[in-house]
């Protein structure tokens, strides 16, 4: 079954090292080694950072006419900054994986399955 793992940080973007530097090669580090164990594991599926939340747009319909917002709809502590999808055989081995994610240890990791719809 796949499952998505959304990984919320409540570090400040402001507070990520700069790319190119030191920091960031050292912050970057589990997330490489996390990358390479889910390939080697054939578990993984996808994975994606995104940029900060001052870059969304959000939308939706009301009668029939678009609107749109720039930012998040919700203003939260924590931010959604990526996601992984991994194929596992079951929610525990899934638990594991999503343990491993470098921000499990000081934000918030939601694992939801999957729906697979009929194609």
């Amino acid at each position: 079954m796949k499952y998505m793992a959304l990984i919320y940080d409540s570090a400040r973007p402001e507070d990520d090292p700069v790319p190119g530097t030191p920091e960031f090669e050292a912050y970057m580090a589990p997330w490489i080694a996390l990358n390479q164990r889910l390939h080697e594991d054939g578990v993984y599926v996808a994975g994606e950072a995104l940029l900060p939340v001052e870059t969304a747009t959000s939308l939706r319909v009301r009668g029939g006419k678009t609107e749109t917002m720039d930012g998040p709809f919700a203003e939260t502590k924590e931010q959604l900054g990526g996601f992984y999808i991994i194929d596992c055989p079951d929610l525990d081995a899934a638990l594991k994986y999503a343990a491993m994610i470098p921000v499990a240890e000081t934000g918030t990791i939601e694992l939801r399955p999957v729906m697979e719809l009929p194609e």
